[in-house]
């Protein structure tokens, strides 16, 4: 039961951080929404195979423009 109850107040507290990250990424709205939807893609990717690949997508791309923004 304990288990079943953790497991719900993760998939809450994920879900919840990526809509607030989604609001936070609108034009206009200050904030650090992408840093807030990849902390709850984070959090969900404890217990869902699509929340890891989707952040670990995320991890590749911002990997990819630093290395450009760098010049590498």
């Amino acid at each position: 039961m304990l288990r079943h109850t953790i497991r719900a107040g993760r998939v809450a507290v994920g879900m919840g951080l990526v809509a607030v990250g989604l609001v936070l990424a609108l034009p206009g709205v200050p904030g650090p929404g992408l840093l807030v939807v990849f902390g709850g893609l984070t959090v969900l990717s404890n217990e869902f195979e699509w929340a890891r690949r989707l952040r670990d997508q995320m991890r590749g791309a911002v990997t990819r423009w630093t290395r450009s923004a760098n010049g590498r």
